[in-house]
């Protein structure tokens, strides 16, 4: 960006009213120490506070809708209303110290017997137990591209390991909001042909994950589901959910198709009927609904859901391996070809949707509502 700026009015002001230009600068070229990525949010707010602390109040035409990237810094900085250059200024040293303080000694608190670490989940394994934590909570769990890498590998390892059964669920109030959509806004070279083309082969990559999983797997739903975190339920063996839990698929609003192997599980599961109030209509379900059409194995009241939920997985966990994973081959094994065939003509057809006039109108759409909130 433009970063001419007029030292008269920067290096007047004392250090009372905050940082320095010095520790401005300093923090500004710390913040090229980051070893991970501080994510969207922070860097918008990053790229807002340095606008503000250089060139005061938002002083360019708001970009078009098409714009994302440029629109939502634009937004971010815009938001800064009249804050001074001088508190930008120290907002700024704030924010880059805190990012390097949350950096501080994650190497020593690395969780024992867990290899792999990662940025979107926390995996842990005890009592014969893996658990595969969606850990986003500030974004209810929505699934990055990253998240998606991360949670294929996550299965794969699981897969491996010692433990008995794993167990997938979220961090803070939500299981998962579906796919995170800035995936849709990061057009990379190739243009949109090429954006749909990697995301349905990530997509058939991540249901090849659940499909193939050799044990079993139980879903801990500990609030509201929606979008393709719901559609791969039919491939868990068991799923437990919070009476607080919400189940959502709202794909025809966005222009899109089920995925997850649901448009096959589904029918399979709850008849054709209650199937397709869902998958065409996005009819959302409480929890206690999604048990009486079989989406859902149990519910439990939210007070006493952790608990309950952690005695029958130690129940579980001290059953003998080998013998559960060769149960599930008998009880999926017939099915299995099945699921990948469907898994293939899902993909296909969300790749036609995802370049369709109809899918894009839908998804500015969905950004215009968000940007008017």
């Amino acid at each position: 960006g433009n970063r001419t700026h007029n030292p008269g009015i920067l290096h007047t002001t004392g250090s009372m009213m905050g940082a320095t230009v010095e520790q401005f600068n300093c923090a500004k070229s710390q913040m090229g120490t980051l070893k991970k990525d501080p994510g969207n949010e922070a860097k918008l707010k990053i790229y807002a506070l340095f606008k503000q602390a250089t060139q005061g109040p938002c002083n360019t035409p708001k970009p078009g809708m098409l714009d994302f990237v440029g629109k939502a810094k634009w937004d971010a900085w815009n938001s800064l209303g009249s804050v001074s250059q001088e508190d930008a200024r120290q907002q700024y040293v704030d924010l880059i110290d805190s990012l390097l303080a949350a950096e501080g000694p994650v190497v020593a608190a690395q969780p024992t017997g867990s290899a792999a670490t990662f940025d979107t989940l926390l995996v842990s394994t005890e009592d014969n137990i893996t658990t595969i934590r969606f850990n986003r909570p500030q974004k209810k769990n929505a699934i990055t591209v990253e998240m998606y890498n991360e949670i294929i590998k996550a299965l794969e390892e699981s897969g491996k390991d010692d433990s008995v059964i794993t167990v997938i669920t979220g961090s803070g109030d939500f299981y998962c909001s579906g796919n995170d959509l800035t995936n849709f806004t990061k057009i990379p070279e190739g243009g949109t042909q090429q954006m749909a083309k990697d995301a349905g082969e990530l997509l058939r990559e991540f249901v090849k994950a659940f499909i193939d999983f050799p044990k079993p797997l139980i879903a801990v739903i500990n609030g509201p589901a929606v979008g393709v975190s719901v559609t791969l339920l039919g491939l868990f063996e068991v799923v437990y959910a919070t009476e607080r839990a919400t189940f959502h698929t709202p794909f025809s609003q966005l222009g899109q198709s089920p995925e997850g192997c649901s448009s096959y599980t589904f029918p399979k599961m709850m008849g054709n009927a209650k199937a397709s109030e869902m998958l065409l209509f996005n009819k959302k379900l409480t929890a206690t609904q999604a048990c009486a059409q079989g989406l859902v194995t149990e519910v439990f009241p939210d007070s006493s859901f952790q608990t309950e939920v952690a005695t029958r997985l130690k129940a579980y966990a001290k059953l003998p391996r080998n013998s559960l994973t060769l149960s599930k081959q008998l009880i999926r094994g017939t099915e299995k070809e099945r699921l990948h065939t469907v898994n293939d003509q899902e993909v296909e057809r969300l790749v036609e949707r995802w370049l369709s006039d109809e899918c894009m109108q839908a998804i500015m759409s969905f950004f215009q509502a968000k940007a008017k909130l």
